[in-house]
């Protein structure tokens, strides 16, 4: 098949739409549903950055993409028990590492990922298959499915959840095309190779840079290879824990996935942990609750009246002065930059959020400043010579 006719383009009311080859057969399958134009954006994004993530680390690799950019990504770590409380999986129940790594990307932001396209980089089992039957989202890729994964996924959305199947030895042309306005650019595709080369150039007086952190710069990097750009990511223990895509501003991007990294640490408090949520509330609908609840408008959410609808007792909220002393305890993070550092003031919003490792591509004017405040701060710091701008 080299030709794909799409219900409508980004928007309905642009029409006709479809994807097709130029030369040869279209790399794709589609098994179920009906996917859209920005369904297959997300679906071809998604897939190059898991087949990175486990070319780059040698474990099954996810992500959880949203409007183009990654919301979540992850490999395939076990789960701890805090894991599986945070991320609503039952105790005990055996996972594949394949859906560990779903169930963490998603758990990066699961705000986020609602509505999401669901990568993986290794076929699709029953294990991922039932995790996402509860999860609302709107479509996967993967290499392959088992056939229990199948049944399971052409149950969601009433027969319409899309499942596209892709072929993992496809290789782009080295050149690509796109139009806008009805002018074509053509460039070379971003074929460039992310490994622990790109971390020898340190830079700072801290030389410390563990085998984990190594592994996190790495999957923080790939992750930018494929957000929207400007974008700062976030990492810890293999998955992404904050990721600011889109900004025209880099301390905007280092302040919103701190925010989300933030966020991330909180959900692990154990007053969250322990929200006395009623029977029956949902995945999604806890995640709203959790969210207003760590904001400064949980009074939303407590008020009498309201708070009934959703706990079977009133929550004690966390103070602000709670909140700073619980993210204040976080560290061991790692974050990449997909270009420099103009201003050391991303550093000094990084370390707020338990950084310890950054890896940027240098080449700022002001290279020096952001150099002095990581080793302010006891911080790691690699310049790895490769800008990876995303438009």
């Amino acid at each position: 098949m080299r030709e794909l006719e799409l219900k409508y383009g980004c928007n309905p009311n642009q029409k006709p739409a479809r994807i097709f080859m130029r030369r040869g057969e279209l790399p794709v399958q589609v098994l179920g549903g009906r996917p859209g134009y920005i369904n297959f954006l997300d679906a071809l994004n998604s897939w190059q950055l898991v087949r990175e993530l486990k070319a780059a680390t040698g474990l099954p690799a996810a992500a959880s993409f949203k409007h183009v950019s990654p919301a979540g990504a992850a490999v395939g770590l076990p789960l701890s028990e805090e894991d599986r409380r945070a991320f609503f999986v039952d105790g005990g129940v055996p996972l594949s590492p394949v859906a560990c790594a779903y169930i963490r990307a998603r758990g990066s932001d699961r705000l986020c990922s609602y509505g999401d396209w669901a990568a993986l980089s290794d076929v699709c089992d029953g294990d991922t298959a039932r995790y996402l039957r509860g999860e609302v989202s709107d479509g996967i890729v993967a290499p392959g499915y088992t056939d229990e994964a199948l049944e399971i996924l052409r149950t969601k959305k009433r027969g319409n959840y899309s499942i596209v199947q892709i072929d993992p030895g496809y290789e782009p042309d080295p050149q690509e095309c796109r139009d806008v306005f009805g002018i074509t650019f053509e460039q070379g595709h971003n074929d460039c190779r992310i490994d622990g080369s790109l971390l020898e150039h340190i830079v700072s007086r801290s030389r410390e840079l563990p085998e984990d952190a190594r592994r996190d710069l790495l999957i923080s990097m790939i992750v930018l290879k494929y957000t929207q750009s400007n974008s700062v990511c976030y990492v810890k223990g293999g998955q992404t824990i904050g990721v600011g895509a889109g900004q025209q501003s880099r301390i905007h991007c280092t302040r919103l996935a701190g925010g989300k990294a933030d966020n991330w640490n909180l959900r692990r408090h154990p007053r969250v942990l322990a929200l006395p949520f009623a029977d029956g509330i949902r995945r999604p609908d806890r995640d709203n609750a959790i969210d207003v609840y760590l904001s400064d408008d949980w009074e939303d959410l407590l008020a009498d009246g309201v708070w009934q609808q959703t706990f079977t007792a009133r929550p004690q909220p966390l103070t602000r002065e709670e909140k700073r002393a619980w993210i204040a305890g976080q560290d061991g993070v790692s974050l990449g930059s997909d270009a420099f550092f103009p201003f050391g003031d991303n550093v000094e919003r990084a370390r707020r959020s338990g950084v310890r490792y950054l890896a940027e591509p240098g080449g700022s004017i002001r290279d020096d400043h952001v150099i002095a405040a990581a080793d302010r701060y006891g911080m790691t710091l690699c310049f790895t010579g490769l800008r990876l701008f995303l438009h």
